[in-house]
Order: C-alpha cells, then structure tokens, then sequence
C-alpha cells in the first residue's frame, strides 16, 4: 500500500510544486524580496499571521510590508519612533498592535547582532532535533523582561504540546531545496530531514483518509506521527509532501 501511496503523491508534489503555487500563498509575500534578511522577516511575519483566507492573509502581508516600506530589514534596523505609529493600527484576526510591535522590537534586537534568523533556532550553535531547536526559539524570542505575556500565544513551541504548524512552514520555506522555485532553501545548518510537517486542518484531514494519521487530538505528537510516516516514503525530503496534502486538502477537497 505505501508503495502506491509513495507513488500516488509524488505525483500531487510534482504537481503542486510549481511556481504557480506562489501567487494564491502566503509564500508569495517573502517572495517579493531577494535579500534574505528580507525574506526572513516577510516569510517569519506571512507564517504566523497564516490563518484564516489565505486571500485575507496576503493582504494584510501585503500592507504590513508597505509600512515597512518594502523593506522590512532596512526598517527594522534603522526607523525612528514615529515610524512606528502607524503599526499601532495593524491588526489581523487576535494578532495586534502590541504583537506587532514586539515582533519588530525583537527583530531588531536580533539584527544588529545576526546575519539569519536561522542561528535564533540553534541551541549553543548546533542543529538538533526539531522538537528541541522549536523549545529553543520560542524562549529564545520571549527572552525579554518586557515581552508582552499575550504575544507568546503566537509563537507556538512543543513545550506546550501545540503541532506548530506555522513555525513548521516558515522552516520549510526557509530550509527545504529543490529546484522547482517555491520553498526558498536559503538556510543551511538545518536540514531538510529535519523538518516537521506543517500541519493544518486540510493536511490533518487528508493525512487521517490516507492513513498516515492514527492520533485522535491533532498535536505535536501528531505533527511527528505524520512525518515519520512520510519519512518512510522519503527519508531526506518528508515535508515535499507537504505540497501534495494541502493541494490534495484545498485545490482538490480531497
């Protein structure tokens, strides 16, 4: 059976990952920059804000970058207070303005000592395995006296046994390489067998018909049940598979 499941989603990954899969994704918003301080920041900000319509997601990504004058990395490193006023107004969904702001104070902490946001997700340097690196970041990014105590919802961590789906696919865009030019692969100290599947109601559900899911609750457990199934069909690229779920889940009401 897995040799034909094996088979059947190659095919709905060679399918779906293709570049026209940018433009209705949240994917699309890092992919307006070239800098990959700029693709961090677009792709760490466009992941979490990453429920809801995705139509709805992108548009909201869209002004947040105009504020930043689309050209997060810049900005963040160098605007002045009364720049920051009009984020006061951001808001999508339970994401705020006191998020926002912490976001970009974090940022900018982090960018006027590191080149990538990747060593944020390396513990004492070194890559490890996902669970412990997503521990690390989480508290790694609330690591401020001043962080506000309702903006730590938004940075899901295995600690608190959420499947972190968003950070999981910011990851895979960062990490993952192929040359099919949708996931970015810019990151190099994490690897892509490394990866943990994102995974959302669309890849949950179809993850559970195809079998791959026994896990009742949808949790961190879950997130690694998929994958190591998923890893048995390949070992050095599970999260490709991520393409063939969610298309299979949104495109295809599978």
């Amino acid at each position: 059976m897995r040799k034909g499941l094996k088979e059947f989603l190659d095919e709905k990954v060679a399918f779906y990952n293709q570049p026209d899969f940018i433009e209705n994704d949240p994917i699309c918003i890092p992919h307006r920059f070239t800098k990959s301080q700029d693709i961090e920041i677009a792709g760490f900000f466009a992941a979490i804000l990453a429920w809801g319509q995705r139509k709805t997601i992108i548009n909201k990504c869209v002004s947040l970058m105009e504020m930043m004058d689309n050209a997060p990395h810049d900005f963040i490193l160098h605007h002045s207070e009364e720049e920051l006023k009009p984020f006061l107004q951001f808001k999508h969904r339970t994401f705020n303005a006191t998020d926002t702001l912490y976001f970009l104070a974090f940022f900018q902490k982090f960018y006027k000592n590191h080149n990538s946001l990747e060593e944020a997700f390396l513990p004492m340097g070194k890559s490890m395995e996902m669970e412990k690196m997503l521990v690390h970041f989480h508290d790694f990014f609330f690591d401020d006296p001043l962080a506000p105590q309702r903006t730590r919802k938004h940075i899901a961590t295995p600690a608190r046994k959420a499947a972190c789906k968003r950070i999981n696919m910011f990851l895979r865009w960062m990490v993952r390489k192929d040359d099919k030019g949708v996931d970015f692969g810019i990151w190099n100290r994490i690897s892509p067998s490394q990866l943990i599947c994102p995974c959302d109601v669309h890849v949950d559900r179809v993850g559970r018909k195809l079998g791959l899911i026994e896990r009742k609750q949808t949790d961190w457990r879950t997130a690694i049940e998929l994958t190591s199934c998923l890893a048995e069909l390949d070992p050095r690229d599970p999260v490709k598979y991520d393409f063939a779920l969610f298309g299979l889940g949104v495109e295809e009401k599978y």
